[in-house]
């Protein structure tokens, strides 16, 4: 694995399991293209997004949020994930919520981001959400050749490609997801 972004010491998943969420490690357990998927140690100070590009040299669009929504229609509530690059913001009250056919979407509450995912706020992923989840990958980052995105823990981030998160378990990969600031 010989991927280089800004200044991050970058190592297989296999070979530091420790740095990932249980259901993240879980998750990559069973994908067989493991090798291509790296891990990075930070500083978990450093976890959201603008802090840890400005430190680490990465670009904004070489990060990936991982946001998680609260949808509601009727009597029915659910939730979902949304990924877009970090130098965008989602499109959650138009597309978003037409996408998952929902009434309403807003962005859940730290508590139940936690809760329902398992991972620490400032580090969830798409990797490992709860398989009923519909996964939402904004088209740049599903295009994109590697971006960095939280790992379950605030200690780490992953570096993945934007064709493997474009193919976890219900992904659906949407154009204009992710609007410019």
């Amino acid at each position: 694995m010989s991927i280089y972004l800004g200044i991050l010491d970058i190592v297989p998943v296999k070979e530091h399991p420790e740095l990932l969420g249980k259901s993240v490690a879980e998750a990559l357990l069973k994908y067989a293209g493991a090798n291509e998927i790296g891990v990075t140690e930070i500083d978990p100070e450093l976890s959201d997004t603008a802090a840890f590009c400005e430190h680490y040299k990465i670009e904004m669009n070489q990060a990936a949020n991982c946001v998680v929504l609260e949808a509601k229609r009727a009597d029915r509530n659910w939730y979902a994930a949304c990924v877009i690059l970090g130098s965008t913001r989602a499109d959650v009250n138009g597309l978003a919520r037409r996408t998952l056919d929902a009434r309403k979407v807003s962005f859940a509450s730290m508590e139940q981001a936690v809760a329902e995912t398992g991972m620490e706020y400032g580090a969830i992923t798409p990797v490992g959400l709860p398989i009923d989840w519909t996964v939402l990958i904004d088209k740049a980052v599903a295009d994109s050749e590697y971006v960095v995105i939280g790992s379950g823990i605030r200690k780490s981030k992953l570096v993945v490609s934007g064709g493997f998160l474009a193919s976890l378990p219900n992904a659906q990969v949407v154009e204009g997801l992710g609007q410019v600031k």
